[in-house]
């Protein structure tokens, strides 16, 4: 993905998955390197999910979504203790 700045036409979150593909591109796609970027993709489009109920072509299917989301919570609360 190129560096450009965001336009109108952008969809929602679609920084966030240029962000993952940059970070990959700069860690030899590691992905291990990304996590926070990936996390921070799920984030934007949970977000939009629940207060719009929309979604993006940047975003996961809305199953998958709620998924990743359930499985990021418990980790969360297992690091939490």
């Amino acid at each position: 993905m190129t560096d450009h700045s965001l336009s109108a036409k952008d969809p929602p979150c679609h920084a966030k998955a240029c962000a993952i593909q940059t970070c990959l591109q700069k860690n030899s796609y590691d992905e291990s390197k990304c996590t926070d970027k990936v996390l921070a993709l799920y984030e934007c489009c949970w977000k939009l999910q629940q207060e719009s109920q929309q979604t993006s072509v940047s975003c996961p299917k809305p199953s998958l979504l709620k998924l990743k989301m359930q499985q990021i919570r418990e980790e969360e609360r297992k690091e939490k203790g």
